[in-house]
Protein backbone atom coordinates (compact mmCIF):
# COMPACT_ATOMS: atom_id res chain seq x y z
CA UNK A 1 0.00 0.00 0.00
CA UNK A 2 1.47 3.74 -0.94
CA UNK A 3 1.46 5.96 2.28
CA UNK A 4 -1.17 8.28 0.24
CA UNK A 5 -4.03 5.34 0.58
CA UNK A 6 -3.89 5.25 4.11
CA UNK A 7 -6.88 6.11 6.02
CA UNK A 8 -6.47 8.72 8.45
CA UNK A 9 -7.01 6.80 11.16
CA UNK A 10 -4.43 4.10 9.66
CA UNK A 11 -1.61 6.83 9.17
CA UNK A 12 -2.37 8.05 12.89
CA UNK A 13 -2.25 4.62 14.31
CA UNK A 14 1.33 4.25 12.44
CA UNK A 15 2.66 7.95 13.77
CA UNK A 16 1.56 7.04 17.57
CA UNK A 17 3.85 3.45 16.76
CA UNK A 18 6.51 5.75 15.62
CA UNK A 19 6.54 4.15 12.20
CA UNK A 20 5.28 7.18 10.30
CA UNK A 21 6.51 11.28 9.99
CA UNK A 22 3.86 13.20 9.27
CA UNK A 23 6.44 14.99 6.86
CA UNK A 24 6.36 11.54 5.08
CA UNK A 25 2.71 11.09 4.90
CA UNK A 26 2.26 14.70 3.85
CA UNK A 27 4.97 14.30 0.94
CA UNK A 28 3.04 11.39 -0.16
CA UNK A 29 -0.15 13.14 -0.45
CA UNK A 30 1.49 16.21 -2.28
CA UNK A 31 3.11 13.67 -4.80
CA UNK A 32 -0.27 12.38 -5.51
CA UNK A 33 -2.10 15.63 -5.93
CA UNK A 34 1.29 16.71 -8.53
CA UNK A 35 0.38 13.08 -10.16
CA UNK A 36 -3.55 13.26 -10.39
CA UNK A 37 -4.92 17.04 -10.11
CA UNK A 38 -3.57 18.49 -13.26
CA UNK A 39 -6.52 15.88 -14.37
CA UNK A 40 -9.22 16.30 -11.21
CA UNK A 41 -8.75 19.76 -10.53
CA UNK A 42 -9.71 19.40 -6.19
CA UNK A 43 -7.70 21.69 -5.28
CA UNK A 44 -7.86 25.44 -5.28
CA UNK A 45 -5.46 26.89 -3.35
CA UNK A 46 -2.15 24.88 -2.37
CA UNK A 47 1.05 25.80 -0.69
CA UNK A 48 3.27 22.80 -0.16
CA UNK A 49 6.08 23.99 1.61
CA UNK A 50 3.37 25.36 3.88
CA UNK A 51 2.35 22.43 4.74
CA UNK A 52 5.77 20.09 5.16
CA UNK A 53 6.80 22.94 7.67
CA UNK A 54 3.42 21.90 9.67
CA UNK A 55 4.05 18.74 9.38
CA UNK A 56 7.90 19.24 10.81
CA UNK A 57 6.52 20.62 13.86
CA UNK A 58 4.39 18.43 14.36
CA UNK A 59 6.98 15.50 14.27
CA UNK A 60 8.96 17.60 16.86
CA UNK A 61 6.36 17.96 19.43
CA UNK A 62 3.96 15.23 21.57
CA UNK A 63 0.97 14.00 19.75
CA UNK A 64 -1.99 16.19 20.81
CA UNK A 65 -4.63 13.99 19.21
CA UNK A 66 -5.26 11.29 16.92
CA UNK A 67 -5.38 13.89 13.70
CA UNK A 68 -2.04 14.97 15.30
CA UNK A 69 0.20 15.29 11.78
CA UNK A 70 -3.11 14.28 10.12
CA UNK A 71 -3.64 16.60 6.38
CA UNK A 72 -7.10 17.97 5.92
CA UNK A 73 -8.31 19.88 3.14
CA UNK A 74 -11.25 22.65 3.43
CA UNK A 75 -13.45 24.26 0.81
CA UNK A 76 -12.67 27.38 -0.40
CA UNK A 77 -15.88 28.78 1.53
CA UNK A 78 -13.84 28.09 5.11
CA UNK A 79 -11.71 31.15 5.81
CA UNK A 80 -7.66 30.04 6.96
CA UNK A 81 -4.91 32.21 8.02
CA UNK A 82 -2.32 31.09 5.73
CA UNK A 83 -4.23 30.38 2.47
CA UNK A 84 -6.05 32.47 0.49
CA UNK A 85 -10.04 32.09 0.14
CA UNK A 86 -11.53 32.79 -2.64
CA UNK A 87 -14.75 31.64 -2.78
CA UNK A 88 -14.71 30.44 -6.37
CA UNK A 89 -15.54 34.13 -7.67
CA UNK A 90 -13.46 36.80 -9.34
CA UNK A 91 -15.01 39.36 -6.18
CA UNK A 92 -12.38 37.65 -4.41
CA UNK A 93 -9.19 36.83 -6.14
CA UNK A 94 -5.95 36.86 -4.22
CA UNK A 95 -8.35 37.51 -1.11
CA UNK A 96 -6.39 36.31 2.47
CA UNK A 97 -8.58 36.38 5.29
CA UNK A 98 -5.58 36.06 7.89
CA UNK A 99 -8.13 34.43 10.36
CA UNK A 100 -8.95 31.05 10.48
CA UNK A 101 -12.74 29.42 11.07
CA UNK A 102 -13.97 28.16 14.00
CA UNK A 103 -14.02 24.69 12.02
CA UNK A 104 -10.56 25.41 11.06
CA UNK A 105 -8.95 26.20 14.34
CA UNK A 106 -10.23 23.61 16.19
CA UNK A 107 -8.37 21.17 13.69
CA UNK A 108 -5.44 23.21 13.88
CA UNK A 109 -5.23 23.38 17.66
CA UNK A 110 -5.65 19.64 17.76
CA UNK A 111 -2.33 19.31 15.32
CA UNK A 112 -4.24 18.62 11.86
CA UNK A 113 -2.28 19.69 8.91
CA UNK A 114 -4.22 22.67 6.36
CA UNK A 115 -3.21 20.98 3.38
CA UNK A 116 -4.85 23.28 1.09
CA UNK A 117 -8.24 24.77 -0.02
CA UNK A 118 -10.24 22.51 -1.87
CA UNK A 119 -12.79 23.93 -5.21
CA UNK A 120 -16.15 25.15 -4.93
CA UNK A 121 -19.43 26.58 -6.38
CA UNK A 122 -19.13 29.89 -6.61
CA UNK A 123 -20.19 30.97 -2.34
CA UNK A 124 -21.27 27.54 -2.73
CA UNK A 125 -24.95 28.64 -4.10
CA UNK A 126 -24.42 29.57 -7.59
CA UNK A 127 -22.78 31.69 -10.31
CA UNK A 128 -19.65 30.01 -11.88
CA UNK A 129 -18.77 26.34 -11.80
CA UNK A 130 -15.59 24.77 -10.55
CA UNK A 131 -13.28 23.24 -13.09
CA UNK A 132 -13.32 19.49 -10.81
CA UNK A 133 -13.78 16.25 -12.41
CA UNK A 134 -15.16 13.33 -10.75
CA UNK A 135 -12.45 10.49 -10.54
CA UNK A 136 -14.49 6.90 -11.45
CA UNK A 137 -15.09 9.67 -14.61
CA UNK A 138 -13.73 12.36 -15.40
CA UNK A 139 -16.63 13.28 -17.81
CA UNK A 140 -18.77 13.76 -15.00
CA UNK A 141 -19.37 16.18 -12.60
CA UNK A 142 -17.96 15.04 -8.90
CA UNK A 143 -21.62 17.04 -7.61
CA UNK A 144 -21.27 19.71 -5.58
CA UNK A 145 -21.10 22.45 -4.22
CA UNK A 146 -18.02 20.68 -1.70
CA UNK A 147 -16.77 19.61 -5.47
CA UNK A 148 -12.94 19.50 -4.58
CA UNK A 149 -13.63 17.93 -1.10
CA UNK A 150 -15.80 15.08 -2.42
CA UNK A 151 -13.23 14.55 -5.40
CA UNK A 152 -10.21 15.39 -3.10
CA UNK A 153 -10.76 12.15 -0.40
CA UNK A 154 -11.55 9.86 -3.23
CA UNK A 155 -8.30 10.10 -5.35
CA UNK A 156 -6.13 10.23 -2.51
CA UNK A 157 -5.09 13.14 -2.73
CA UNK A 158 -5.93 13.74 1.11
CA UNK A 159 -7.74 11.49 3.76
CA UNK A 160 -10.16 13.79 5.35
CA UNK A 161 -12.37 17.07 3.80
CA UNK A 162 -14.36 19.62 5.41
CA UNK A 163 -17.31 21.01 3.05
CA UNK A 164 -20.76 22.43 3.77
CA UNK A 165 -24.37 21.86 3.10
CA UNK A 166 -27.14 24.30 2.71
CA UNK A 167 -28.96 21.92 0.03
CA UNK A 168 -27.26 18.72 -0.82
CA UNK A 169 -23.59 20.35 -0.87
CA UNK A 170 -22.04 17.26 1.34
CA UNK A 171 -24.23 13.96 0.87
CA UNK A 172 -24.52 14.75 -2.68
CA UNK A 173 -20.89 14.59 -3.91
CA UNK A 174 -19.71 12.10 -1.06
CA UNK A 175 -22.12 10.06 -3.13
CA UNK A 176 -21.25 10.85 -6.51
CA UNK A 177 -17.72 10.58 -5.43
CA UNK A 178 -17.82 6.68 -3.29
CA UNK A 179 -16.46 8.65 -0.10
CA UNK A 180 -18.30 8.27 2.93
CA UNK A 181 -20.01 11.95 3.49
CA UNK A 182 -21.41 13.74 6.87
CA UNK A 183 -23.68 16.17 7.65
CA UNK A 184 -24.18 16.67 11.47
CA UNK A 185 -27.00 18.17 13.16
CA UNK A 186 -27.70 21.58 12.12
CA UNK A 187 -25.26 24.12 14.51
CA UNK A 188 -23.44 21.42 16.44
CA UNK A 189 -19.96 22.80 14.95
CA UNK A 190 -19.96 26.41 14.40
CA UNK A 191 -20.47 28.40 11.13
CA UNK A 192 -18.46 31.05 12.31
CA UNK A 193 -15.59 31.95 9.37
CA UNK A 194 -17.64 30.57 6.45
CA UNK A 195 -19.78 32.58 3.81
CA UNK A 196 -22.98 32.17 4.83
CA UNK A 197 -26.16 31.41 2.05
CA UNK A 198 -28.78 30.74 4.30
CA UNK A 199 -28.76 30.84 8.27
CA UNK A 200 -31.32 28.42 8.81
CA UNK A 201 -29.34 25.78 7.01
CA UNK A 202 -25.70 26.34 6.31
CA UNK A 203 -23.90 23.22 8.18
CA UNK A 204 -20.61 22.43 8.51
CA UNK A 205 -19.58 18.72 6.08
CA UNK A 206 -17.32 16.12 6.50
CA UNK A 207 -15.44 13.92 4.19
CA UNK A 208 -13.70 10.51 4.99
CA UNK A 209 -12.99 7.06 3.61
CA UNK A 210 -13.84 5.35 6.49
CA UNK A 211 -16.51 5.45 9.73
CA UNK A 212 -13.47 5.62 11.37
CA UNK A 213 -12.61 8.48 10.05
CA UNK A 214 -15.51 10.08 10.39
CA UNK A 215 -15.22 9.09 14.42
CA UNK A 216 -12.10 11.07 14.28
CA UNK A 217 -14.00 14.18 12.90
CA UNK A 218 -16.87 13.91 15.42
CA UNK A 219 -14.92 13.50 18.25
CA UNK A 220 -12.57 16.40 17.72
CA UNK A 221 -15.73 18.47 17.50
CA UNK A 222 -16.51 17.17 21.02
CA UNK A 223 -19.96 15.93 18.72
CA UNK A 224 -18.74 11.86 20.36
CA UNK A 225 -20.72 11.41 23.32
CA UNK A 226 -19.11 9.88 26.50
CA UNK A 227 -19.52 7.30 27.19
CA UNK A 228 -20.62 5.74 23.02
CA UNK A 229 -24.19 5.12 22.62
CA UNK A 230 -25.51 1.72 22.99
CA UNK A 231 -26.34 0.80 19.45
CA UNK A 232 -27.85 -3.24 19.11
CA UNK A 233 -25.54 -5.64 16.98
CA UNK A 234 -27.07 -5.97 13.51
CA UNK A 235 -29.63 -8.57 14.24
CA UNK A 236 -31.35 -6.60 16.83
CA UNK A 237 -31.38 -3.49 14.44
CA UNK A 238 -34.46 -2.09 13.69
CA UNK A 239 -33.77 0.48 10.67
CA UNK A 240 -36.95 2.90 8.85
CA UNK A 241 -37.36 3.07 5.09
CA UNK A 242 -37.82 6.26 4.14
CA UNK A 243 -38.65 6.68 0.40
CA UNK A 244 -39.56 10.23 0.89
CA UNK A 245 -42.25 12.16 -1.62
CA UNK A 246 -39.78 12.13 -4.13
CA UNK A 247 -39.12 8.65 -4.89
CA UNK A 248 -40.35 8.86 -8.51
CA UNK A 249 -37.75 11.18 -9.20
CA UNK A 250 -34.86 8.31 -8.76
CA UNK A 251 -33.24 6.81 -11.46
CA UNK A 252 -34.44 3.31 -11.94
CA UNK A 253 -31.12 2.14 -11.24
CA UNK A 254 -31.14 4.14 -7.68
CA UNK A 255 -34.47 2.38 -6.75
CA UNK A 256 -32.68 -1.05 -8.13
CA UNK A 257 -29.94 -0.61 -5.91
CA UNK A 258 -31.79 0.68 -3.05
CA UNK A 259 -34.25 -2.71 -3.07
CA UNK A 260 -30.70 -4.61 -3.52
CA UNK A 261 -29.15 -2.98 -0.08
CA UNK A 262 -32.82 -3.47 1.18
CA UNK A 263 -32.53 -7.56 0.37
CA UNK A 264 -28.58 -7.52 1.98
CA UNK A 265 -29.64 -6.61 5.15
CA UNK A 266 -32.72 -8.05 5.55
CA UNK A 267 -30.53 -11.49 4.36
CA UNK A 268 -28.46 -10.50 7.38
CA UNK A 269 -31.71 -10.28 9.82
CA UNK A 270 -31.51 -6.21 10.06
CA UNK A 271 -35.30 -5.97 10.49
CA UNK A 272 -36.62 -3.25 8.40
CA UNK A 273 -40.15 -1.38 8.47
CA UNK A 274 -41.25 1.33 6.20
CA UNK A 275 -42.03 4.87 7.12
CA UNK A 276 -44.51 6.38 4.83
CA UNK A 277 -44.34 10.32 4.80
CA UNK A 278 -47.65 12.14 5.36
CA UNK A 279 -49.50 13.78 2.66
CA UNK A 280 -49.25 17.07 4.14
CA UNK A 281 -45.56 17.21 3.95
CA UNK A 282 -44.90 17.01 0.54
CA UNK A 283 -43.85 19.92 -0.41
CA UNK A 284 -41.05 19.99 1.89
CA UNK A 285 -38.13 20.38 -0.74
CA UNK A 286 -39.87 23.76 -1.92
CA UNK A 287 -40.32 24.85 1.86
CA UNK A 288 -36.05 24.48 2.17
CA UNK A 289 -35.90 26.25 -1.07
CA UNK A 290 -38.15 29.31 0.01
CA UNK A 291 -35.81 29.54 3.20
CA UNK A 292 -32.83 29.13 1.42
CA UNK A 293 -33.56 31.63 -1.61
CA UNK A 294 -34.70 33.92 1.29
CA UNK A 295 -30.85 33.88 3.02
CA UNK A 296 -29.88 34.69 -0.54
CA UNK A 297 -31.87 38.55 -0.52
CA UNK A 298 -29.13 39.79 2.11
CA UNK A 299 -26.02 36.92 2.03
CA UNK A 300 -24.55 39.04 -0.74
CA UNK A 301 -25.42 42.37 -0.79
CA UNK A 302 -21.66 43.58 0.91
CA UNK A 303 -20.49 42.07 -2.59
CA UNK A 304 -23.46 43.90 -4.48
CA UNK A 305 -22.26 47.71 -2.96
CA UNK A 306 -18.47 46.80 -3.87
CA UNK A 307 -18.19 45.32 -7.24
CA UNK A 308 -21.55 44.80 -8.75
CA UNK A 309 -19.85 44.46 -11.95
CA UNK A 310 -18.36 41.31 -10.70
CA UNK A 311 -21.35 39.68 -9.04
CA UNK A 312 -22.87 37.06 -10.99
CA UNK A 313 -26.52 37.30 -12.56
CA UNK A 314 -27.49 34.08 -10.13
CA UNK A 315 -27.04 35.92 -6.71
CA UNK A 316 -28.20 39.65 -8.38
CA UNK A 317 -31.50 37.65 -9.08
CA UNK A 318 -31.58 36.21 -5.06
CA UNK A 319 -30.84 39.70 -4.40
CA UNK A 320 -33.91 40.92 -6.43
CA UNK A 321 -36.23 38.30 -4.60
CA UNK A 322 -36.70 36.17 -7.57
CA UNK A 323 -39.13 34.02 -6.25
CA UNK A 324 -41.48 37.23 -4.93
CA UNK A 325 -41.13 35.69 -1.54
CA UNK A 326 -43.37 37.51 1.17
CA UNK A 327 -43.23 37.45 4.75
CA UNK A 328 -46.43 34.86 5.07
CA UNK A 329 -45.15 32.77 2.75
CA UNK A 330 -41.82 32.26 4.61
CA UNK A 331 -43.24 31.83 8.12
CA UNK A 332 -45.77 29.43 6.41
CA UNK A 333 -42.36 27.89 5.16
CA UNK A 334 -40.70 27.23 8.15
CA UNK A 335 -43.86 26.54 10.34
CA UNK A 336 -44.52 23.56 8.03
CA UNK A 337 -40.68 22.16 8.09
CA UNK A 338 -41.29 22.42 11.51
CA UNK A 339 -44.24 20.34 12.16
CA UNK A 340 -42.27 17.89 9.82
CA UNK A 341 -39.22 17.51 11.24
CA UNK A 342 -41.79 17.10 15.06
CA UNK A 343 -43.83 14.08 12.76
CA UNK A 344 -40.64 12.58 11.54
CA UNK A 345 -38.79 12.38 14.67
CA UNK A 346 -42.11 11.02 16.33
CA UNK A 347 -42.10 8.67 13.79
CA UNK A 348 -38.97 6.84 14.08
CA UNK A 349 -38.91 6.67 17.67
CA UNK A 350 -38.67 2.42 17.46
CA UNK A 351 -36.42 2.34 14.98
CA UNK A 352 -32.40 2.79 15.26
CA UNK A 353 -31.60 4.99 12.18
CA UNK A 354 -33.43 5.63 8.73
CA UNK A 355 -32.37 4.65 5.13
CA UNK A 356 -32.87 6.65 2.13
CA UNK A 357 -31.28 7.51 -1.18
CA UNK A 358 -28.37 9.71 -0.86
CA UNK A 359 -28.83 10.85 -4.96
CA UNK A 360 -31.40 9.93 -7.55
CA UNK A 361 -28.95 8.34 -9.13
CA UNK A 362 -24.76 8.27 -10.42
CA UNK A 363 -22.94 11.36 -10.70
CA UNK A 364 -24.55 12.99 -14.19
CA UNK A 365 -22.58 13.76 -17.88
CA UNK A 366 -21.01 17.15 -17.90
CA UNK A 367 -19.37 19.60 -15.53
CA UNK A 368 -22.00 22.25 -15.83
CA UNK A 369 -24.09 20.82 -12.98
CA UNK A 370 -23.54 19.81 -9.98
CA UNK A 371 -26.45 17.19 -9.59
CA UNK A 372 -29.77 17.43 -7.97
CA UNK A 373 -30.36 17.27 -4.10
CA UNK A 374 -33.59 15.93 -4.34
CA UNK A 375 -33.01 13.35 -1.33
CA UNK A 376 -30.91 15.98 0.48
CA UNK A 377 -32.72 19.13 0.84
CA UNK A 378 -35.55 17.79 3.25
CA UNK A 379 -32.96 16.12 5.74
CA UNK A 380 -31.42 19.95 5.31
CA UNK A 381 -34.40 21.36 6.27
CA UNK A 382 -35.33 19.83 8.94
CA UNK A 383 -31.53 20.08 10.54
CA UNK A 384 -31.45 16.59 11.40
CA UNK A 385 -27.69 14.19 11.19
CA UNK A 386 -27.19 12.42 7.75
CA UNK A 387 -24.53 9.90 6.53
CA UNK A 388 -23.66 8.91 3.30
CA UNK A 389 -22.26 5.38 2.82
CA UNK A 390 -20.69 4.27 -0.80
CA UNK A 391 -23.10 1.34 -0.54
CA UNK A 392 -25.36 2.04 -4.34
CA UNK A 393 -23.69 1.22 -7.04
CA UNK A 394 -25.12 2.10 -10.87
CA UNK A 395 -24.26 1.46 -14.09
CA UNK A 396 -20.37 0.89 -14.95
CA UNK A 397 -19.42 0.82 -11.24
CA UNK A 398 -20.32 4.14 -10.60
CA UNK A 399 -21.35 4.99 -7.01
CA UNK A 400 -24.84 6.36 -5.48
CA UNK A 401 -24.94 6.27 -1.91
CA UNK A 402 -27.23 5.08 0.99
CA UNK A 403 -28.30 7.66 3.15
CA UNK A 404 -28.49 7.18 6.68
CA UNK A 405 -30.52 9.41 8.96
CA UNK A 406 -31.27 10.10 12.64
CA UNK A 407 -32.85 12.66 14.80
CA UNK A 408 -31.26 16.28 15.91
CA UNK A 409 -28.51 15.39 17.88
CA UNK A 410 -27.99 11.77 18.01
CA UNK A 411 -24.70 12.43 15.70
CA UNK A 412 -22.44 9.79 17.20
CA UNK A 413 -25.94 7.24 17.85
CA UNK A 414 -26.10 7.13 13.76
CA UNK A 415 -22.30 7.21 13.04
CA UNK A 416 -22.36 3.78 14.83
CA UNK A 417 -26.00 2.28 13.20
CA UNK A 418 -23.42 2.80 10.13
CA UNK A 419 -20.76 1.17 11.61
CA UNK A 420 -22.83 -1.89 12.34
CA UNK A 421 -23.60 -1.89 8.96
CA UNK A 422 -20.85 -1.19 7.14
CA UNK A 423 -19.84 -5.11 7.42
CA UNK A 424 -23.43 -6.04 5.89
CA UNK A 425 -23.28 -3.57 2.80
CA UNK A 426 -21.42 -3.55 -0.50
CA UNK A 427 -18.79 -1.27 0.22
CA UNK A 428 -16.18 -0.84 -2.69
CA UNK A 429 -12.34 -0.16 -2.95
CA UNK A 430 -11.93 3.64 -4.00
CA UNK A 431 -12.06 5.45 -7.32
CA UNK A 432 -8.06 4.91 -7.56
CA UNK A 433 -8.47 0.71 -7.56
Amino acid sequence: MELWQLTAGEASARMSAGTLSSEAYIRACLARIAERDPTVQAWAHLDPDGALTQARACDQVPRRSPLHGIPVGFKDVIRTKDLPTTFNSPIYAGHQAHEDAHSVAVLRALGAVVLGKTQTLEFACGGQFPPTRNPWDLSRTPGGSSSGSGAAVADGMVPLALGTQTGGSTIRPAAFCGVYGMKPTWGRIPFDGIKSFAAHLDTVGLFARSVDDLRLLLQAYALQDVPAPSVPKWRELRLGICRTPYWGEAEPQAQAAFELALSQLREAGVRLVELPWAPEYTDINRWQDDIMQDGGRSAFWPEMLGQPEHLHDDFKAKLNNHLGLTPERLRASLDAVARCRMAFEQSMQDVHAVLSLSAPGVAPLGLQTQGMATFNRLWTAMQVPCISMPALWGEGGLPMGLQLIHRRYEDHRLLEVAACLAPLLDLRKNSWN
